[in-house]
This record gives structure tokens, sequence and C-alpha cells, in this order.
């Protein structure tokens, strides 16, 4: 995609074009200018303050690409949108990828690649704005703090579909967006899609028993009777955080981590060496539940620290044990958000099991251009039916609420 230089209508003929064009890594765009476009109100904080969402800041993305799990050999062939004053200062960004298939994205499109395919068209390669193998909502239209963010995140947008029909590509699909992006697209004439996942709220507990004081009493008793279950045969969990995180950590995890993924998946998305690299960029943000029998590792989650969220992501184990999964995934997960007063626990995609241990449905949202005039109209359809059917799936389970009827 050429620089495309975009002036406003009130913008004097002395002042600078902006220009928006694409990068091909990330690690050619400088860390300091994308990282305030990530905390959207500026210029980071000092360093000792977390990003908002630590999964679209410089580090991370780097990680994947640096690694090879994300690159031109796995089908995610960086293509980052950035907008440029004309001198060069990033205003704005977007993650985004050349795809050649729906692979890590938890926003599942293969029927209407089939659909496309059957009816004589070419669905892949496609452009996917989101932060791969990675169902964690957050911004997408990354914009510097600054006048106009609107105006911003437009030109993002407009740029989006002009660079699919550059490339000639079928779509540009916008995933796990904010749910303030989601709108300003659909106003853009964007494809509107929901979802939802399930999340936990602290509501300023003091301690776990707080937690289960507010659930009805057959819920608090279930949890319980899981918990001590999980940790019998002399099982044991611990926190690894920051500078206590060693190679034999991440050896140990990988272990987990390719056991689940073989099994679920058939070939895990990120390699070792991503786990080395997230350890050396951002291990401040890292915390590994890890749990161990005789001296052995055995089971461990990693999750990451943003500014007022644990963010629950890979899980795995080499032993079975009866709840272990819930132990460490969820129950350890909100111990530690409570301890640490962050806000909010998300556990990652899908899982209705997981209403029971007090996490609620939440809405995710994602926007889709697609070029085809007649697959976007069978897809608009689609997608309205889908809407009503994922709002009524979510006040259904919501009807089931673990917590207490009185607790106001």
């Amino acid at each position: 995609m050429g620089d495309i230089e975009r002036q406003s209508e009130d913008e004097s003929a002395a002042a600078p074009p902006v220009v928006v064009r694409v990068a091909g890594r990330i690690a050619d765009i400088p860390a300091a200018d994308w990282d305030a476009c990530a905390a959207g109100g500026g210029d980071l904080a000092p360093a000792s303050t977390r990003p908002p969402n630590p999964f679209v800041s410089h580090a991370f993305l780097q990680a994947l690409e640096d690694s090879g799990s994300a690159g031109r050999e796995t089908g995610w062939l960086p293509q980052h949108l950035l907008y440029e004053d004309g001198d060069g200062r990033l205003l704005a960004c977007m993650p985004c990828y050349l795809k050649s298939h729906s692979q890590g994205e938890y926003v599942f499109d293969h029927g209407w690649a089939e659909a496309y395919m059957r009816a004589g068209g070419r669905y892949y390669p496609k452009l996917q704005a989101a932060v791969p193998f990675t169902p964690v909502p957050g911004p997408r239209l990354l914009v510097r703090g600054g006048a106009n963010p609107l105006e911003r995140q437009a030109i993002l947008l407009n740029a989006g579909r002009t660079l699919t029909q550059e490339h000639g590509v079928s779509s540009l699909h916008i995933t796990f967006m904010a749910r303030d992006e989601w709108r300003l697209a659909g106003e853009l004439g964007y494809l509107q899609r929901t979802d939802q996942q399930f999340h936990w709220r602290n509501e300023n507990y003091d301690t776990f028993d707080d937690f289960l004081a507010v659930l009805s009493s057959r819920k608090r008793k279930t949890i319980k009777k899981e918990r001590r279950a999980a940790l019998e045969d002399r099982v044991e969990i611990e926190w690894v955080s920051g500078g206590d995180l060693t190679e034999a950590h991440w050896d140990a995890f990988f272990r987990f981590y390719m056991d689940t993924g073989a099994r679920k998946w058939g070939t895990p998305y990120l390699t070792r060496e991503c786990f080395s690299l997230l350890g050396q960029s951002m291990a401040d943000q890292l915390l590994l539940v890890l749990a161990k029998r005789d001296g052995d590792y055995i089971a461990g989650a990693l999750n990451v620290i943003g500014a007022d969220t644990l963010y629950g992501r890979y899980w795995g184990a080499t032993e079975t044990h009866d709840f272990l999964h819930f132990e460490v995934c969820y129950y350890q997960a909100i111990d530690y958000a409570i301890r640490h007063r962050l806000a909010w626990v998300e556990a990652g995609a899908q899982g209705a099991h997981k209403l029971a241990r007090g996490y609620l449905p939440v809405e995710t949202y994602s926007a889709h251009y697609i070029a085809d005039r007649g697959l976007a109209r069978a897809v608009a359809g689609y997608l309205a039916r889908e809407r009503r059917a994922v709002a009524y799936e979510s006040a259904l389970l919501s009807a089931e609420s673990p917590y207490r009827r009185d607790r106001g």
C-alpha cells in the first residue's frame, strides 16, 4: 500500500500532510511511539505503571514476530497500519496481518470462507486486525492522546478498507475490539458481530472468602469442595512473576502448553522462544501459576497482568487431577486479583462452565469489511440473526448467576 496523503478540509496549505502507510515488521516502528498510541491518553506513564492492555503493547507483538510465532511462514504476515503526520510522528496505528487461513482468531469465519469458495470466490488471503492467537478484548484502533481521536480512528478504518482493495483480498476482520470502536466501524459501513466471554468482577473483596460469601450456598459449597479436591495427593500451588521467572520455569510451562495444544488444536501456535522473549521484555506483567507435586511441576497457567485486569491465557498439565484446571486457571486468578486489587479477571474464550465459578457473560465485538457485495449481503443477514441469538443466550446465562439473589 503506497503512502496516502490526507488533509482535513480546514487544514491550511502550510500545515504538514498526514500519511497512512504499512509497516511489514513491528520492529521497524519505535516502541515508544507505538506504546504512546496503545496507552490512549498520551505518552506512557512512568515505567512502573502497567499499560492498560498489554496485548497491544509493542513488546508483546514483537515477541510474537521475533519468535516466528506470527509471520509469513505461519500465515500471519504483518501489515501494521500507521497514521503519521508530515514529520513522521505516529498519531495512530492498528495491528494488522495478511492471513492465508482462519486459524488462531477465535472469531470463526470458516463458514463464510467455504460458502464464498463454493460460489467461485477466493476468500484467502484476507486481512486480520487482531492480536494473534489471543482472544482478549481491547483497543484495536490505537490513537495517541490529542485532538480528534474519533477522526483518527475513522482514518484507520477507512485506510483498512483501502488496504483491502489495494491488496485485492476478500475482506478485513477487526476482532475483539472495544465497543466504542465497534460502534464507529458500524457507522462507517463495517458489518458488526457480537459474541460472549465470561469475566469475573472484583467488588472490593478483601479475601477469597469475601467473594464466596456473595455466592449462593450451593455454589459456595461446590467451590470449596473443588478447591480441596484439586490440592489432594500432595499438590501445591506456586506463583512466579517478574525477576523470579527463569528459563526452567518456561521449560516446564512449555511442556504443559505443548501437551494441551497438541490435544486440542493439533499444532500449538507459540514457539518456545516466544515465552523467553516475553519473559525478557515484560516479566513484570507475567504471572505463572504452577502446580507442583513431590517437587515436580505438573501443571500451569500463564496470566498477563494489565492495569486493572488479570488475563488468563494458556494452560496445560502433564498429570490429571480432579478440578486442578479450575483451581489453577480460575480460583487462583481470582485470589491473585483480590490480593492485588485488580478489578477484573478475563479467563479467555468460551466456556459456560465458568459461570458456576463466578465468571459472568459479557459481550465481545468484531467488525468486518467484505469487498464482494453479494457475500457482504449474505453475511449481514447472518450476523443480524447471530446478534439476537447471542443477546438471548447471554440473558439466559445471566439468569443462572451463581450469586445470591439478595445481594442487591
